[in-house]
């Protein structure tokens, strides 16, 4: 059996209408309303109230901005693993992200916090996959720490007029593009996929001092475009990596290294066109080492640049093009301080955050070997520069091709070929190492009779 509650009827029989009861701010409306402001008092009170007021919203913000400037709350994020850790490990790691990534100032940082909001959001629906730089450092950032009259680095090696290149309008970040992370997004590095890598152990591996500093290949990239007539810095795309999420002719016109593309090497196959990009590197890098002396704005010769560091005396002899190969062998550590690519090119190539990895933890000294040596000269730039040039001692090409058989009778000596020349044509699609195009079974279609002892 339930009970109800009986409605109240007038006397008349209908039912009675109760008043809706006033809302929360209604009610505080009227109240306010109804005090007495004539009163000291309440005056006080109101001004108290005011103050305690904004003194707590100050607060709240101060909160907020301090709490979001901390770089540890970047790290929040997973999608944000490579920069964190590339920070860490980097000289920039006592100062605030903010204090490179947004414009000296109050407002600015304001409206950065909220145009951040959209980061909030990336996270939740989704984050482009890799993250890319797409906004330049500014110089006035870098300048709050940085002075622009420095001549030599602390090596006292280097000589970078900063004044000078300030004044051209060039941007910190053309050479410094590394300083902070590493140049993660150039090395292929910092995917979804790679995230789980990105810890603190694996720093040491991931992020060395070479892509840090200031890159060579930049300085002769750029000192090349000037004699040229070019200013390539005056593109911000110049100093900023490339942006895989952009599509069509805006990537194509992007691309700091279109320039080296000539309308020729369009028509070529896939193989004709990985050996044209490969001598146009190797053409890059000759002016690098002297070709540019004379006659340019900008010398390409060592003491340009350098103080101290320059070509060794040894690589001054005259047989030295031919005869400097058993001190690659003995020595091809010291050479690869030098001759390797990421020095000498300014577009660092893909990685693999795996290999990286299990490369260093499995690093071992260096001990000489041959076929080390050999693999290392085929797959750099540097070394092809000259290797696929003919010898000397090949003489002309008719009188070589039935003259060159003594010169490989042995294995050893037919290893020596293999530093310059592939045994087999490349298969379609393989990455083609040697540097030049030539090889053995073009001529010995059925291989060799035997491997001669």
């Amino acid at each position: 059996m339930g009970f109800r509650k009986k409605k109240k009827t007038d006397p008349a029989g209908e039912i009675e209408i109760k008043p809706k009861k006033p809302g929360v701010f209604k009610r505080l409306w009227r109240k306010i309303k109804g005090i007495d402001w004539s009163n000291p008092v309440n005056k006080w009170r109101l001004l108290f109230a005011s103050l305690f007021a904004v003194i707590a919203m100050v607060g709240i913000v101060f909160g907020a901005v301090t709490a979001t400037n901390n770089p540890k709350f970047c790290a929040f994020c997973h999608e944000m693993g490579p920069e964190f850790v590339t920070y860490e490990a980097s000289a920039h790691s006592e100062i605030q992200c903010v204090e490179c990534h947004v414009k000296p100032g109050v407002v600015n940082e304001v409206v950065h916090k909220v145009e951040s909001l959209k980061e909030v959001y990336y996270h939740v629906t989704g984050v482009p996959d890799p993250i890319v730089q797409t906004v330049a450092v500014l110089d006035e950032n870098c300048l709050q720490c940085h002075s622009e009259n420095r001549l030599v680095t602390a090596t006292g090696d280097l000589k970078v007029n900063h004044e000078e290149h300030i004044k051209e309008d060039i941007p910190c970040i053309t050479c410094h593009s590394g300083v902070a992370h590493a140049k993660v997004v150039d090395r292929g590095i910092n995917s979804q996929k790679d995230m789980g890598y990105w810890k603190k152990d694996n720093a040491d591996k991931l992020v060395t001092p070479e892509y840090m500093r200031p890159n060579m290949g930049t300085c002769i990239d750029c000192h090349d475009k000037v004699n040229k007539g070019e200013r390539p810095w005056k593109d911000i795309q110049y100093s900023l990596p490339d942006n895989p999420h952009e599509k069509g002719e805006k990537k194509e016109a992007s691309h700091a290294e279109a320039a080296t593309v000539d309308t020729a090497a369009a028509t070529l196959t896939a193989e004709e066109q990985a050996v044209h990009n490969k001598k146009t590197q190797q053409e890059i890098i000759l002016q690098a080492i002297g070709k540019q002396k004379k006659d340019v704005k900008l010398s390409m010769e060592c003491f340009t640049c350098h103080k101290e560091v320059s070509t060794p005396k040894d690589h001054e002899q005259k047989d030295w093009t031919q005869n400097h190969g058993g001190n690659a062998i003995q020595d091809l550590n010291n050479c690869l301080d030098c001759h390797k690519d990421t020095k000498w090119i300014k577009k660092v190539p893909t990685q693999n955050i795996v290999s990286l990895i299990e490369a260093g933890a499995t690093k071992t000294a260096y001990k000489p070997n041959l076929t080390v040596v050999k693999n290392d000269s085929r797959e750099s730039n540097f070394c092809s520069s000259c290797h696929g040039y003919r010898p000397l001692g090949h003489t002309n090409s008719d009188t070589w091709l039935t003259a060159h058989a003594p010169h490989a009778a042995t294995n050893e000596q037919k290893a020596e070929c293999y530093v310059c020349h592939d045994r087999k044509k490349p298969a379609e699609g393989e990455k083609i190492k040697a540097p030049t195009d030539v090889y053995c079974e073009f001529c010995h279609r059925t291989g060799f009779k035997d491997e001669k002892k």
